[in-house]
């Protein structure tokens, strides 16, 4: 039951958490179990091992922690750093700026390079940066690659080829908490040290798994990182899998189950299909909010990201009255502006387990909203314009083919 009763479904479209497939939720109805029994260290072996895949890293180490990203970013920057170390980091909206107060709460030297929000990482500034520090004072590039407060994605291949370029030391270390399983991510091929997620967004589980992998530069790193941690150490961990028992501590059972049947519905899917479904769904959304006069946030094409869409509003409209709007009247979850953009944007996350026709049903939910709050749209307008594209574009299903 409901906390607040509605009939029908919610209509989750928040940016994370997302809609939780069936097959996942019957996966972690379940009783309690045994962490040191046969059992659950099998099946750690095998989630550790594909896991691997969604990174798409052959050489990488992944740990799943009992916690949220946050706890994901600190046990990326406590493993490889040492309190001091200098960090280049982006401050590009919400989620690069709280994890850039952690950075700094850890005692970190943080360069911080901040772009208006809507625009992605300044990379000619990081360019500069690393063409100055010939002592190779930088420890670290820190990015979110998805940035869901402004719908932003930024180009993590070219600051690979730029450390590359300078020969610079620098671990790179990337949320991926919104992109991983959703927009390519290619973890070997861009020498990504450190990469991290959550099982909130397109995994399409519960929040409660940090998922955290390590290159063995990075390994190397934490070796000799000075910062204090102890429920995120990773030498805990790697105790533990040598021992072939894999946990230090307990971890939540059902979830595991949950992250069995999720990695198993994504991988009969097809990673590079379900890649390609949120592409789709990004620029269907991106099509209606354009049929319906209105902006994106993010100012450039490249930038767009297939995760999330930040709508920009008129001013003489309050972006969180859409969004109460939608939950009071339609049963529809829209994402708030936050921070320097709260109640200028509302957001659609176009994320995780869902479809086309979820997506147009959201689309229709929106253009009523905007008609109660006095915005003219054409009832309709966005939907067709989704709808045209889709309909040219989706393929057919190929277990159903």
């Amino acid at each position: 039951m409901d906390y607040v009763y509605a009939p029908g479904k919610n209509h989750l479209f928040v940016p994370g958490p997302v809609n939780i497939p069936e097959p996942v939720i019957r996966a972690m109805n379940r009783n309690n179990e045994d962490y040191r029994s046969p059992a659950i260290p099998a099946m750690t072996k095998t989630l550790l091992e594909d896991v691997k895949k969604i990174f798409k890293t052959t050489t990488g180490t992944p740990f799943l922690f009992p916690t949220t990203g946050t706890g994901a970013w600190e046990s990326a920057l406590t493993n490889t750093l040492s309190p001091g170390d200098r960090i280049v980091s982006f401050l590009i909206g919400q989620f690069s700026l709280l994890w850039i107060d952690q950075q700094q709460r850890l005692k970190f030297n943080v360069d911080v390079v901040e772009s208006e929000w809507g625009q992605g990482a300044n990379l000619d500034i990081l360019s500069e940066k690393l063409a100055a520090d010939h002592s190779h004072t930088i420890k670290a590039i820190c990015i979110v690659h998805n940035e869901t407060a402004t719908g932003v994605t930024n180009n993590l291949a070219t600051v690979r080829k730029l450390l590359d370029h300078y020969r610079h030391p620098a671990l790179l270390l990337v949320d991926g908490v919104s992109s991983i399983c959703a927009i390519d991510f290619r973890m070997d091929e861009w020498g990504v040290d450190v990469a991290l997620t959550g099982s909130q967004k397109a995994l399409s589980l519960p929040t409660g798994i940090g998922i955290v992998c390590a290159s063995p530069k990075a390994l190397e790193a934490s070796k000799s990182a000075k910062s204090v941690r102890v429920f995120f150490d990773w030498s805990d961990y790697l105790k533990f899998y040598k021992l072939g028992t894999y946990w230090p501590y307990t971890p939540s059972i059902q979830l595991l189950y949950g992250l069995r049947a999720a990695l198993d519905l994504i991988f009969e899917e097809g990673l590079d299909n379900v890649i390609a479904r949120h592409s789709r769904l990004g620029t269907a959304t991106r099509l209606a909010v354009e049929a319906w006069g209105l902006k994106n946030c993010t100012q450039k094409e490249e930038w767009h990201s297939d995760t999330v869409t930040a709508v920009l509003v008129p001013p003489y409209i309050d972006s969180t009255e859409i969004v109460k709007r939608a939950w009071k009247r339609y049963n529809l979850s829209l994402g708030l502006g936050l921070n320097k953009v709260a109640g200028k944007v509302f957001r659609i996350g176009h994320l995780g387990n869902l479809n086309e026709l979820q997506l147009l049903g959201c689309l229709a939910g929106v253009e009523m909203i905007l008609k109660d709050v006095g915005y003219p749209v054409k009832l309709g307008s966005g939907v067709a314009a989704a709808c045209a594209y889709l309909q040219n574009n989706i393929p057919m299903i190929p277990s159903r083919i």
